[in-house]
C-alpha cells in the first residue's frame, strides 16, 4: 500500500526539530530509521500529516563509554552496535540483541532510539534495557530529563515521552567487576519477532553469589516487562541448577502471553521458561563463573 499524503521536514538542529514538534504536536511524527513507522504508514495504521526527519541532526549517533556508563546516541544504527569494539568486548547482552534484530538490511537503518520510542513489546531492545537498568534522555522545551527505563514504558506503543520531546540518548550502567549478560531468542525464522526471548544481566559478589540481577522478557506481555520475581530468586544466591529452574519458572509464571500464529499461551510460557534458563546459564558462563 501507499502512505497517505504528508508534509516532509528535515531540520538540521535539535531546536528546529523541537519547534516543529511543538507546532504540529499530534499531527507530527519523528522519522529516525523508519523501520517501524514506514510500514504502519503504508498500512494506513498511522497517517501523520507532518514527517519530521531528524537524520540530518548532528550529535545523535555515537557509542561512547564514560567512567560509569555506556552512552548510545538515539540515531545509532543497530549495525553500529554490531561493529563497535566497546560493545563486543564489554556488553555481550547488547551485542546479542543487535545481532538478532530483523535482518542486515533493516539493521543498517534501524536505530536504537527508535526501537525504544516505538515501545513495541515484541521489539528486542526494551527487555535488554530493562535487564541493564538503563535510562533514556529526553529533550523538550523545558530542557533535558533522564528517565529510568522502568518508568519509560506505559503500555504497548506508549511511553512517558511527551509529544514535544525527542529521545536523544540511551545510557547503560557500566558493568563493574565480574559480570555477564545474554539475550536468548526463539523465533519462527531468522528476522522474525520473538515467540519468546529473555534478557539477563548478572553481576557477581566476591563469594560467587549474585550481587545484582536484571531479567526481562520479550513479546510475552502487553508491555515490555521486567521479571522482578525471577530477579529476587537469583539475587544473593549462587546460580545452581535449582535456582536457575526456580527463576525461569517465576519468569514464565509472571508473563501474560496471548495465543496467535506463533503459539498457544501454554507454549509461550514454556518457551519463556526455557529462554530464561538458557540466558541465565549463558550469562553465568560469560562471567567466568
Amino acid at each position: 500500500m501507499i502512505p497517505g499524503t504528508f508534509e516532509y521536514h528535515a531540520p538540521r538542529h535539535l531546536d528546529d526539530a523541537l519547534g516543529l514538534l511543538a507546532e504540529y504536536r499530534d499531527d507530527g511524527k519523528l522519522l529516525a530509521g523508519g523501520q517501524s513507522l514506514i510500514p504502519v504508514m503504508k498500512l494506513r495504521l498511522a497517517e501523520p500529516k507532518h514527517i519530521i526527519d531528524i537524520n540530518r541532526i548532528a550529535g545523535l549517533s555515537h557509542i561512547a563509554e564514560t567512567s560509569d556508563e555506556l552512552r548510545i546516541g538515539a540515531l545509532t544504527r543497530e549495525r553500529d552496535l554490531e561493529r563497535s569494539d566497546i560493545v563486543r568486548q564489554r556488553y555481550p547482552l547488547l551485542l546479542d540483541t543487535a545481532n538478532v534484530i530483523a535482518d542486515p538490511l533493516v539493521r543498517n537503518l534501524a536505530t536504537v532510539g527508535g526501537n525504544l520510542a516505538h515501545a513495541d513489546p515484541a521489539n528486542d531492545h526494551p527487555a535488554t534495557m530493562l535487564a541493564y537498568r538503563a535510562s533514556v534522555v529526553a529533550l523538550g522545551p523545558n530542557g533535558e530529563r533522564v528517565i529510568p527505563i522502568d518508568d519509560f514504558f506505559i503500555s504497548a506503543f506508549e511511553t512517558t515521552l511527551q509529544p514535544d520531546e525527542i529521545l536523544t540518548e540511551v545510557r547503560i550502567p557500566k558493568p563493574n567487576g565480574r559480570a555477564g549478560g545474554a539475550y536468548v531468542k526463539l523465533e519462527r525464522k531468522v528476522g522474525d519477532y520473538a515467540i519468546a526471548a529473555a534478557a539477563v544481566q548478572l553481576s557477581f559478589a566476591y563469594d560467587g553469589t549474585i550481587a545484582e540481577a536484571g531479567i526481562a522478557v520479550t513479546n510475552v506481555s502487553y508491555t515490555p516487562e521486567r521479571s522482578s520475581a525471577a530477579e529476587a530468586i537469583v539475587r544473593g544466591n549462587r546460580l545452581t541448577d535449582d535456582v536457575i529452574r526456580a527463576a525461569a519458572q517465576a519468569a514464565a509464571d509472571a508473563c501474560e502471553p496471548t495465543a496467535d500464529l506463533r503459539g498457544s499461551v501454554e507454549y509461550k510460557r514454556a518457551m519463556t521458561r526455557t529462554m530464561t534458563a538458557r540466558a541465565l546459564r549463558l550469562a553465568l558462563v560469560r562471567a567466568g563463573a
